[in-house]
């Protein structure tokens, strides 16, 4: 089983960990004595950070500030393949843990690194998802003119910390050791690079999506007879044929003005109105069934706990114990290794410490040093 060591806070780095350990890795996430990752403490709307991204991980107190707690992180270096750190640019270095450092104690290190930035002149820059979001223009894009919204998740955090598993994966696959870094600021230009490239085939600046700056004529929310929103996507001038054939709208259909997607897009404001007048009179169930029947794309508008019902996502939710409380949490998807729970602090320490050689006693005294 490999070995990854995580130094990680809040989300990019235990995204990484959480990663690795739903594939069965061995994942032990060092943490500061006495208070552990600063998303234990978290509350209110975030206070399920903690549970969520640590599940399936060791738990190890250990002050690397100090000379003992150094000796011992370089004694589970050598028995490590991965260690995984997001701390604010320098302070890896600083304590003497750079990768250059941890390749001498260990050759086949693998060593990944989530920063703000990547080498440039922001390089010591600290920074989090959301300043990351705004400075990248996903923002921009995401709200609407002169509004600029966040995403419903940390998705810069998580999509770097996916990256750098990839590339991780790819050293293993390749019998290699390395250096892996990995900025949020370069993952969030990855992620709005479609909107640099439009704007530079189409020569003006791009509204915001949300500002109905789709691909497709009919891709929007519609309300139903129950007062339900749903969002329907007729992506393919076939899926519009048979839209309008399963929702008795031949005298569109009929209309040639309508035939192809480019008019239809350039007609929603007159469009739009006239299907929601039609979908109107039918209940959700039965705008469903009519979209199911046609295999035409949809979405119901759902809130996340919405989902602890939903039938297609409980098959891909695994139970979590957490504070003696059992909950439900999205699982990867595709198949994992056993799910095991978030971590108490320093749940192994002496586990671990005991396989590194260390006494009963020696555990004892960094103990009584707040070590561990």
């Amino acid at each position: 089983m490999k070995r990854v060591l995580e130094l990680g806070q809040i989300v990019a780095g235990p995204t990484a960990g959480l990663v690795f350990a739903d594939m069965g890795f061995e994942v032990i996430k060092i943490e500061k004595p006495g208070t552990g990752d600063v998303a234990r403490e978290l509350s209110g709307s975030s206070s399920g950070t903690f549970m969520y991204y640590n599940r399936g991980k060791k738990s190890l107190e250990l002050d690397i500030r100090t000379e003992k707690g150094k000796n011992v992180f370089k004694k589970l270096v050598r028995t490590a393949d991965i260690v995984i750190e997001n701390m604010a640019p320098g302070t890896m270095d600083r304590l003497g843990f750079s990768y250059e450092e941890l390749k001498k104690i260990n050759s086949k290190i693998i060593y990944m690194s989530i920063k703000g930035y990547m080498n440039g002149p922001y390089k010591n820059r600290k920074s989090l998802d959301y300043p990351i979001e705004i400075e990248s223009g996903l923002a921009y894009m995401t709200g609407t003119e002169g509004k600029p919204m966040r995403m419903g998740a940390s998705i810069v955090d998580m999509v770097a910390a996916i990256l750098g598993v990839a590339k991780v994966l790819q050293l293993l696959s390749e019998n290699k050791s390395g250096l892996v870094e990995i900025g949020l600021f370069e993952t969030a230009m990855f992620l709005t690079g479609q909107h640099i490239a439009t704007y530079q085939l189409e020569g003006y600046d791009l509204p915001p999506i949300n500002e109905k700056n789709f691909a497709w004529g009919i891709y929007d929310y519609f309300i139903t007879a129950d007062n339900k929103k749903i969002f329907i996507a007729v992506a393919t001038d076939d899926q519009w044929k048979k839209f309008c054939t399963g929702f008795d709208l031949n005298n569109l259909l009929s209309d040639q003005k309508f035939n192809s997607n480019s008019e239809r897009y350039r007609q929603r404001d007159f469009l739009i109105p006239l299907i929601q007048r039609k979908l109107l009179s039918l209940d959700y169930d039965e705008i469903k069934k009519r979209l199911d029947l046609y295999n035409i794309s949809y979405g119901t508008l759902n809130r996340p706990w919405d989902l602890l019902h939903d039938p297609q996502a409980m098959k891909y939710m695994v139970n979590v114990t957490y504070n003696n409380q059992n909950y439900e949490v999205p699982r990867l998807p595709f198949s994992v290794a056993d799910i095991h729970n978030a971590p108490k602090l320093g749940n192994c320490n002496k586990t671990i410490l005991s396989d590194l050689g260390y006494t009963n006693d020696e555990i004892e005294e960094l103990k009584k040093e707040i070590i561990i």
